[in-house]
């Protein structure tokens, strides 16, 4: 537990504490993941009441900078919107980063030759927001799938799309039923706009749609569903589930639906869309980001969605960036008209699919429990995270534990990223991942 008096820190009301702790955040004293003293230790050392202290952190909690879970007390958040020096995970030299959740660059298009093919626009102001070729094909590939295309718009990636979508419906206070495990930077956009998290559960075929509807039943007023390539579990709809939660938005039919196609066409996996499986919701977005079939330094996601969801969203944008560069739109409309591309997505999406199936073939094989039904990362559940990283890395494996990723309710786990992991490193770190979560053998000593 941190003692905030090594800091030096003092404040003479709630807002002063609230401007305090944000500094120890944002230079690296306070760490994500630190918990904080008690509120009556807190006020003691301050100098508040602990009523005053109280409402710094209920500030802060809004802010999603602070987490307060029963029996867990109050902690830094994983991922506080604020800037901070916090860096990845480290890498130590000749050690294989497996944390990172990025594609394989090999399986990326060469972007200096798109541009030299594709032609720059000179883009001026009153001009429309999204280039119009780019838009209908945009248009074609969701409707190939099932998803309605007709008003949708450009934006700056899939965490952008999202974040607007909610700030066009939603209120600080409100519930929003997430998957749990689940996607940690959604946690913390959501936490950084004040919105509460209502954890629904999933397996392999996604979230659970008994659960979704205890979810919506406690007050949850939208949900943000992964149709496939769910991060950090792999986890992707079927045709029967993606119906079910279709059957159970039927009976909130207010209910915000977010679904999150972030991998598209290098999910390993069709799309099962509730768009496809019946009339939608009255509210509901869909998100398609090029990041990972395309590379994650192009920052454009197509945003599709009811009209009056695309009206606040450009009206947004309007008000503020814009537009999304239409040297970018160009760029990412040129890959997409390029058949070698498409050949290349193709094989990019069986080669991850090979990849991961490889690495849970191999976990199999040793007797260890893991799960991957599509995507980028293999989702293995450990007895303890920390250990469990702690001996990966001292056999050279970097993993991402999986704390970030969970809300109470989930087991800990630790995230593997495939899509770089050859066949031999993969029954490599599976033999030695299950040599690190054996009992140890102690003798006794005195």
């Amino acid at each position: 537990m941190s003692d905030l008096k090594q800091y030096r820190m003092k404040a003479a009301s709630a807002a002063e504490l609230v401007d305090a702790i944000e500094a120890r955040v944002a230079s690296g004293a306070l760490a994500p993941g630190e918990r904080l003293p008690s509120v009556r230790a807190l006020a003691a050392q301050v100098g508040l009441s602990p009523v005053t202290v109280a409402a710094a952190l209920a500030e802060l909690r809004r802010r999603g900078v602070v987490l307060s879970e029963p029996r867990r007390g109050t902690r830094i958040g994983q991922g506080p919107p604020i800037r901070s020096p916090r860096a990845p995970l480290p890498v130590p030299p000749g050690a294989r980063d497996l944390s990172r959740g990025n594609p394989d660059p090999q399986l990326l298009p060469d972007l200096a030759a798109a541009l030299a093919r594709c032609e720059l626009p000179v883009r001026l102001y009153g001009e429309p927001q999204a280039l119009p070729q780019l838009a209908e094909l945009a248009r074609e590939q969701l409707r190939a799938d099932g998803v309605p295309g007709e008003d949708l718009c450009i934006l700056s990636g899939a965490m952008d799309a999202i974040e607007r979508v909610l700030q066009a419906h939603l209120r600080p206070g409100d519930r929003v039923a997430v998957e749990n495990p689940g996607y940690a930077a959604l946690y913390d956009l959501l936490r950084a706009q004040g919105l509460a998290l209502e954890p629904v559960a999933l397996d392999e075929r996604g979230m659970l749609a008994g659960e979704l509807r205890s979810a919506l039943s406690r007050g949850a007023v939208a949900v943000v569903i992964t149709p496939r390539g769910q991060n950090p579990t792999g986890a992707a709809l079927d045709a029967a589930r993606a119906s079910e939660l279709h059957g159970v938005l039927r009976e909130f039919p207010r209910t915000l639906l977010i679904e999150d196609d972030h991998l598209g066409p290098v999910a390993g996996s069709p799309l099962h869309s509730l768009l496809a499986a019946g009339a939608p919701p009255t509210h509901w977005a869909a998100t398609r980001s090029v990041a990972k079939a395309l590379g994650p330094d192009l920052r454009l996601a197509v945003l599709a969605a009811d009209a009056q969801t695309i009206a606040r969203v450009q009206g947004r944008q309007q008000c503020g960036p814009g537009w999304v560069s239409q040297i970018l739109q160009s760029l990412v409309l040129s890959l997409w008209r390029e058949p070698s591309v498409h050949e290349l997505v193709l094989r990019a999406s069986a080669t991850y699919s090979q990849r991961r199936e490889q690495l849970l073939a191999c976990l199999k094989r040793e007797g260890v429990e893991a799960h991957g039904a599509s995507g980028l990362n293999v989702w293995i559940p450990v007895p303890e995270e920390a250990q469990a990283v702690g001996a990966l890395l001292q056999r050279g494996w970097v993993v991402a534990p999986g704390a970030a990723y969970r809300l109470p309710g989930s087991a800990p786990a630790i995230r593997v990223t495939t899509a770089t992991l050859t066949e031999p490193e993969a029954a490599r770190f599976a033999r030695e991942l299950a040599q690190a979560l054996a009992p140890s053998l102690m003798s006794r000593s005195g």
